[in-house]
């Protein structure tokens, strides 16, 4: 028995019915999202002056990442053309690239991400605030784990340049002089609070992993959904090219969703 209007557009809204979902599950996303951004505007507006942090990501690798992305979107719109121009090996071949493109922007991100974990601010018991790098690298150390680990003191190397925390005090802001590279040792006694740049350090990080992983779900799916019907779902091309046609598309456009969500978090978490 024939699944009515799979391949053929419903008389009614002159579209099939995998197109009516994905445009009604689309619609539900944007709420997801619109309210996500909605809570960081409100979190960030209402921040004490000089208390929301400036400059912790990486411009580069964001704009480098942004351009992947919009690089992936091309070639989906590529071999879904490619399709309808009946040419299966070019469809092939740009699909392929997204899929790369996909996995490369995970890759990149993760690499942000360990940066984070390995990323750390220092709240000493005079009031200054340090930011960089313990010596080893170690990931998720807080001030809990200073005590478990009954350590006298730590290793910090500073960053370059104090870019994270306009309030801290001028101490804190000298340690992040250019060119402080040198390892600076600590006492345990001396620090109020040690935390990663995790989302327990404070409301951007928590806002930061949770869009943002988020996002990286939907990047994970798409690439998923977009791999299967690029690789064992191709069958269906032989069978039903209309059918799979339309498969492709509606791949599309939850890939352009994608895509579009990630240009508005970029300017607004990485530039702003």
């Amino acid at each position: 028995m024939e699944i009515p209007y799979v391949a053929k557009a419903r008389p009614d809204t002159g579209l099939f019915n995998a197109k009516v979902g994905i445009w009604l599950f689309l619609a539900s996303e944007v709420m997801l999202f619109g309210a996500l951004f909605s809570s960081y505007i409100l979190l960030r507006v209402g921040a004490d002056p000089g208390t929301w942090p400036h400059g912790l990501l990486n411009i580069p690798i964001g704009t480098f990442n942004t351009t992947v992305l919009i690089t992936s979107s091309v070639t989906v719109v590529l071999s879904w053309a490619s399709l309808k121009m009946g040419n299966f090996a070019a469809y092939r071949k740009y699909q392929a690239i997204t899929i790369l493109c996909a996995f490369a922007f995970l890759g990149i991100k993760s690499f942000e991400y360990r940066d984070k974990w390995t990323h750390y601010e220092v709240w000493k018991t005079d009031g200054t605030r340090l930011t960089g790098h313990l010596e080893g690298s170690p990931y998720f150390w807080n001030t809990q784990t200073l005590q478990q680990k009954k350590l006298d003191s730590i290793k910090l190397h500073p960053d370059a340049r104090h870019y994270a925390f306009p309030a801290a005090s001028p101490a804190g802001e000298a340690g992040h002089a250019e060119g402080a590279h040198e390892a600076v040792e600590i006492k345990t006694s001396d620090i109020k609070r040690l935390s990663a740049f995790v989302p327990s350090h404070g409301t951007f990080f928590a806002i930061y992993f949770t869009l943002t992983a988020l996002h990286g779900l939907h990047v994970l799916i798409g690439a998923l959904v977009i791999a299967y019907i690029w690789g064992p779902g191709a069958r269906l091309w032989k069978t039903d090219p209309e059918r799979y046609i339309n498969r492709v598309e509606v791949s599309g456009l939850f890939w352009h969703f994608v895509d579009l969500v990630w240009i508005f978090l970029f300017p607004v978490l990485y530039l702003l």
